[in-house]
């Protein structure tokens, strides 16, 4: 039995821009260009003379720039541009929803194009999602549009929600039989997890409206809320609300990843003092051992270089308030050749014990150019090597021990003056 033909193919090669003064001259081109611009009445015309079967390929090739990246031996420290041939599959459908031409989509669905015509690998669906274009995403869905399709990367539309502007594709998406916590192939993420690692407040109250399941585990066992805290995410106000809105919704404090890493790990190791002062007045564990045996602290410390303008030292702070274990004196010398840049860090860390032996050894682990730096701050510090600490520091270590654990909340009660307050909690000075 011969077999049905597939889909015609027409072949074009696309220009990175639009070439307004010289137009196209093939009946493809032109109707890949209307597709393109959103130009509904040459569309119709193209269709009607040429093109009565919408469902075609586009075998679309390009001629693009790209960065090469080369061995430094040969090319020093850049690289070069080389010239590099693309080419990709494409339909009319899918290249009128990515660009959000809902007149377009509409007219070829009313010539009975295929919504599900994915020859490249993502169907018109995805695209529209991509774009956070809500009209397009409507109308392939009344026609049938499977919302469950995934592309060849292994992702649903709702996968690809990614943007503010998409909220209302992915409400559309649900309302017609979207799985709510259908995993992506390959990373095993939800849509709950999509929506925390970009940050979207409206996008993951909308999935547990829907009951999402709020700990549902990626491939590599990370939930939305770890996901969320390990975030570098331009707004810390939007974070920390979309993490009161999983914590309020049973997201666990303590869930594990495939590294044995807790949530206060990923909001410690990304800086973030307002998550982890959150996860903490929640009840989080301060003292979590991750499957390296690092604690939240271990993580700040471990990235505070990288972060240096979120701050990290008010990690530190916080997280010795809290009760955190402070770090094996024998192991200082290690803190110093990562953290000698902050001393603010040095400061803190070395003000949470009662006496600590400093050798002078450890200058050999700052950098020349720090000690200079911060000369004033490294001279009080060398200076205590082989001294006692002055009473009034061996008074709020004794506080501290006292209050352990509760040090954030009850020192903050104490019927003292605010620099005295300050100082019971470890506010940096400058100088020991």
């Amino acid at each position: 039995m011969d077999k049905l033909p597939g889909p015609v193919r027409e072949k074009l090669q696309i220009s990175p821009k639009l070439d307004s003064e010289h137009p196209p001259a093939s009946p493809a081109d032109r109707y890949y260009r209307a597709l393109a611009t959103g130009d509904l009445k040459s569309l119709q015309v193209l269709t009607d003379r040429y093109y009565e079967d919408v469902n075609l390929v586009f075998e679309i090739s390009k001629n693009e720039m790209e960065w090469q990246v080369k061995s430094q031996a040969f090319y020093g420290l850049s690289g070069l541009w080389s010239l590099e041939y693309k080419q990709e599959l494409s339909t009319p459908l899918c290249t009128a929803a990515a660009r959000g031409h809902a007149a377009c989509v509409r007219h070829l669905l009313h010539h009975r194009a295929d919504p599900d015509l994915a020859p490249g690998g993502w169907a018109p669906l995805h695209e529209a999602c991509r774009g956070g274009h809500a009209a397009c995403v409507e109308l392939l869905l009344e026609h049938k549009a499977d919302p469950n399709l995934r592309s060849d990367e292994g992702l649903a539309p709702l996968h690809l929600c990614t943007t503010r502007d998409s909220l209302r594709c992915a409400e559309l998406l649900l309302s017609h039989g979207a799985t709510i916590d259908l995993p992506s192939e390959d990373s095993g993420e939800t849509a709950l997890h999509v929506a925390a690692r970009h940050g979207l407040y409206d996008h993951a109250h909308l999935y547990l409206q829907h009951r999402a399941s709020v700990d549902s585990r990626s491939a590599r066992g990370e939930t939305a809320l770890g996901l969320l805290c390990g975030q570098a995410l331009a707004s810390t106000e939007e974070a920390l609300r979309l993490c009161r809105l999983l914590v309020v919704h049973g997201a666990s404090l303590e869930a594990r990843d495939e590294l044995r890493r807790s949530p206060p790990h990923e909001a410690c190791g990304a800086a973030n003092a307002a998550l982890a002062r959150f996860l903490l007045g929640r009840g989080a564990d301060v003292n979590a051992i991750d499957y390296n045996g690092i604690s939240p602290l271990g993580c700040v410390l471990q990235a505070a270089a990288f972060k240096r303008e979120l701050r990290p030292h008010l990690v530190v702070q916080l997280l010795l308030n809290h009760g955190s274990q402070k770090i094996w004196p024998p192991a200082f010398v290690k803190v110093l050749r990562t953290c000698a840049a902050m001393p603010e860090i040095i400061e803190i860390l070395i003000n949470s014990y009662s006496q600590i032996p400093i050798s002078e050894k450890w200058a050999e682990a700052v950098p020349e150019e720090v000690l200079q730096q911060h000369q004033l701050f490294y001279d009080s510090f060398f200076r205590l090597s082989g001294t006692v600490r002055c009473l009034q520091h061996l008074c709020r270590s004794a506080i501290r021990k006292k209050f352990g654990r509760k040090c954030h909340c009850l020192i903050p009660l104490l019927p003292v003056p605010k620099p005295l307050l300050d100082y019971l909690l470890l506010e940096p000075e400058g100088v020991l």
